[in-house]
């Protein structure tokens, strides 16, 4: 009998409830007790290791010190980011910096900065543990003046930096940065402004941190199988007539180019083989969006593909989990009944949202004989969630290659304090350069990482 794939949100819910965040020590125990077993059982990392050790000693020392305020912008290109660097600073960062004869005056932490459909759809442990780690949750698609105004506060008192991922969601490459949102280097002037006004001589800094995952001999076998899979949900296995002389390569394109036609009939594309993939990606992402706001009731949104996508997530959401409401028992039948419709339509709807959110990343070549292995270990990752995205899914449903080490580097903070005159003379060329810093740095990390190992 055959099983949806994923099965569908077809109830509204009362919003989700938050406590105001606080830093538990109860809970900071629990993570030092239990979340070097979430990390390995749950995410696959069996190793973890510091590089550009000097720059995250330093950074952490000023912050703690109160000599800077500090922001961890981290990059996010697999989705455990948070989890990992939340558990190696709090239980790891002052063991390491104490080996290497550096001492902290108080216990390392770090508060994430997060958006507000994570507790939403990371279910109850996620909405119990992030507030009681200080985490702040934010909405990303409308203003949040409260957010905002907790995330001001929470920087400019310090000790503790805080952690946002620039890119702003998971980008799905770890070696290729395609955009960066320009919020942290927004809120990093605007507190390096108010900290010159109260004349706190605090500096401002930004600690780009990059993230990387490399893969051991075990991972070939799960790479196999990982493989087989997506040749068998795409009908493009052994069935395909000359599929035995087909390199690895070659089966890769023809999955994705499978999916690609697929998607093409699903929004009533004419098929053109002989533009490129890129070109009918874009194609399909208009389409997706199109189709989204249509069963949404909502005129075409403005900007970017990503704002447009990041919109009708943040309606999508609110259909299913109604602002406001604490509780829906005062409902009649017949408006619980249609609140529950609208949540399934919206749920629907986000399954174009999804598709979009994933497939603006995957524009990049098919991997050749000269990549490397944990970019061909990536990419097929990447290939199965664009099926994955094709079939309902969501990041909840991605499947991943275990085990494997964590590598963390940490680069050249960027100093903004210094940065405060070119800001006061023109922002939009201050946010810019320091936007390009940034950038600049991210890529210089992964440089690094490339040419260790």
């Amino acid at each position: 009998m055959h099983k949806p794939f994923f099965k569908p949100i077809t109830k509204a819910y009362p919003d989700i409830k938050l406590i105001e965040p606080v830093i538990s020590g109860f809970v900071l125990f629990l993570v030092r007790l239990f979340a070097r077993g979430y990390l390995y059982f749950f995410l696959g990392i069996s190793k973890v290791e510091l590089r550009g050790n000097k720059n995250m000693y330093d950074t952490f020392l000023r912050a703690l010190s109160g000599k800077s305020r500090n922001i961890v912008a981290f990059r996010h290109p697999y989705g455990g980011e948070p989890q990992l660097i939340a558990w190696f600073i709090i239980h790891r960062l002052a063991k390491l910096a104490r080996r290497d004869k550096v001492l902290f005056p108080i216990k390392p932490h770090v508060k994430f900065v997060y958006g507000y459909e994570v507790p939403r759809w990371g279910g109850f442990i996620a909405r119990w543990i992030m507030p009681r780690l200080g985490a702040m949750p934010i909405h990303q698609a409308k203003l949040d003046f409260v957010g905002l105004a907790r995330i001001h506060k929470a920087l400019e008192d310090g000790p503790y930096p805080l952690a946002i991922a620039p890119e702003g969601q998971v980008s799905y490459n770890s070696e290729l940065v395609q955009r960066l949102e320009q919020g942290v280097i927004r809120m990093g002037f605007q507190t390096a402004v108010r900290l010159e006004k109260a004349g706190n001589s605090a500096d401002m800094e930004i600690l780009p941190v990059s993230v990387h995952f490399r893969y051991g001999s075990w991972a070939k076998f799960a790479l196999k199988l990982l493989i087989r899979k997506i040749e068998r949900v795409t009908s493009t296995g052994n069935k395909v007539k000359g599929h035995e002389s087909l390199s690895l390569y070659q089966r890769l394109e023809l999955a994705r180019d499978r999916l690609v036609v697929l998607h093409e009939k699903q929004y009533t594309l004419t098929p053109k083989p002989d533009v490129s993939y890129n070109e009918r990606i874009v194609s399909i992402m208009e389409a997706a969006l199109a189709r989204a706001e249509e069963m949404l009731g909502i005129k075409r949104g403005e900007g970017s593909l990503i704002a447009r996508a990041s919109r009708i997530r943040q309606i999508c959401w609110d259909r299913i989990y109604l602002p406001g409401k604490d509780d829906l028992a005062h409902m009649s039948k017949v408006e619980r009944a249609l609140a529950d419709r609208r949540a399934g339509e919206a749920w629907y709807a986000g399954r174009h949202m999804e598709l979009v959110d994933f497939v603006w990343y995957f524009r990049v070549p098919v991997p050749t004989e000269e990549t490397s292995f944990h970019v061909l270990v990536e990419y097929i990752q990447n290939l199965w969630d664009f099926a994955n995205r094709t079939m309902g899914g969501a990041y909840a449903t991605r499947l991943k290659i275990h085990p494997k080490t964590a590598v963390i580097y940490a680069g050249t903070p960027i100093n903004l304090t210094e940065q405060l005159p070119a800001y006061h003379k023109n922002r939009k060329e201050a946010f810019e350069s320091a936007l390009k810093d940034l950038h600049d740095e991210f890529n210089r990390c992964i440089e690094a990482v490339r040419k260790e190992g």
